[in-house]
């Protein structure tokens, strides 16, 4: 189990792989707590000699008596203040380990007072332990401790056995800093990608809308797409979705720039293919913008009409009153963003009744096993299967609507579904609109 010390950026997976590495030939039960300040800032260490110390419980492994009751009285998350006296604030003050022939009086009070006391005497029980606390030290400086246990009929601890939990948490403290480290950058980044998607899918005048984004891997939570739906001067309403090359802080900076710019240039009343053009401009100016991709397209319910401009992005799927799904024929593809083409065309559609808008990213309909073309049929065939199942009853409207209020979410949601499994190296992103013409 050592051996796995190091192989996951999980803190709690990391911590699990230390403690189940002592046992249960080293000791009957382990446990690592690090300094809770150190976890929640950079560089936040242990001050010298503090009153107490606070220090969350990371990970237990108990085979002394029953696991289920350590669990419940000792649970995982949980933050501990640990007083001046205690074999664990010591351990981390002087970086030195601490070795007991018993349970030391603040933890024994502390574990049986907690989930209804000491019934079957487990206080008598921790005098028969020994205890092994021994620091977890990070550049010359303490952010935890991993302590071990021995029941009863096992030697006490030794020095030799310090050393040796001494060079296992040399190696625990690296992979612990690293898997800190990376979640510290996955909050960062989620709480980027959700300051960038709308909380809640918006309603505009004859729209209704449903997204979704998929990351390319679990180590990857923001990347180059983006995608906004924006109202419009005189009732329209601007629907986007876009792609700048690549994946993590470079293709992302772009994106935002880009999607920010969208926005801005939104506000102004203003063509949607000068708008485009006015974006290409920006995107020239932008490091990491050039060969971004981008399709948008803008709805206005009381003329019936919905204006497409493309810049070198997949074309929309749309599914018209009759129900059958395809490709938009787009008077011209365009050129990516950031190459100063400075020319797009505007594809005008005519919008007689119910309609469904799909714009999407290029890794929902592309991966390395499938090309771009396969993927777009796939999505197409998706649609029709469901525009066949909702016009028989079976599936989640009626014939009156493209998918219905809940079903329109739950369309998005099973697209994605189907994405996902057949996998991509790309983020993948969708974008849903129920188009309804304004009867006048």
């Amino acid at each position: 189990m050592a051996g796995l010390i190091g192989s996951a950026l999980d803190l709690r997976l990391t911590g699990g792989h230390v403690v189940h590495s002592l046992m249960p030939e080293f000791c009957d039960a382990s446990s690592v707590y690090l300094l809770e300040r150190w976890l929640q800032q950079e560089n936040a260490y242990l001050t010298a000699d503090p009153p107490q110390i606070e220090a969350r419980r990371l990970a237990l492994g108990a085979g002394f008596r029953s696991a289920s009751e350590w669990e419940s009285r000792l649970p995982l998350g949980e933050v501990v203040v640990f007083p001046r006296e205690t074999p664990y604030a010591r351990a981390l003050a002087t970086g030195r380990p601490q070795l007991l022939d018993a349970m030391d009086d603040h933890t024994s009070d502390r574990i049986t007072a907690s989930r209804g006391g000491d019934p079957g005497g487990l206080r008598e029980a921790l005098r028969s332990v020994s205890l092994l606390v021994v620091p977890l030290r990070l550049r010359d400086a303490a952010v935890g401790v991993i302590v071990c246990v021995r029941g009863p009929g096992r030697p006490p601890f030794v020095a030799e056995d310090a050393a040796h939990v001494e060079t296992l948490a040399g190696r625990a403290c690296v992979a612990l800093d690293n898997a800190r480290r990376y979640e510290h950058e996955r909050r960062t980044a989620l709480a980027i990608r959700t300051s960038l998607l709308p909380a809640t899918a918006p309603e505009f005048e004859g729209c209704r809308i449903a997204h979704g984004y998929l990351p390319a891997g679990q180590d990857t939570v923001i990347g180059g797409d983006w995608f906004d739906v924006l109202p419009r001067p005189g009732h329209r309403v601007s629907l986007i979705v876009g792609d700048a090359m690549g994946h993590g802080p470079e293709s992302a900076v772009a994106m935002i720039q880009l999607r920010t710019a969208v926005r801005t240039l939104a506000g102004f009343d203003i063509a949607p293919a000068e708008l485009m053009q006015r974006l290409d401009a920006l995107a020239c100016d932008t490091p990491g913008a050039s060969f971004a991709t981008c399709m948008y397209a803008e709805w206005d319910a009381r003329r019936h009409t919905c204006t497409v401009v493309a810049a070198g992005h997949p074309p929309p799927l749309i599914r018209g009153p009759d129900r059958t799904a395809g490709p938009l024929t787009l008077t011209s593809p365009g050129l990516p963003l950031g190459l100063g083409s400075g020319t797009y065309e505007p594809t005008v559609l005519e919008v007689s009744g119910p309609t469904l808008l799909v714009l999407y990213s290029d890794g929902l309909v592309e991966s390395r096993h499938t090309d771009i073309d396969q993927g777009i049929a796939r999505l197409v065939r998706a649609l029709d299967t469901d525009a066949s199942t909702t016009a028989t009853g079976d599936g989640l409207a009626g014939a009156a609507d493209v998918t219905g209020p809940d079903g329109l979410r739950e369309l998005c949601e099973g697209l994605l579904r189907e994405a996902a499994e057949v996998g991509s190296a790309d983020d993948r992103t969708l974008l849903l609109a129920e188009l309804t013409p304004t009867v006048d």
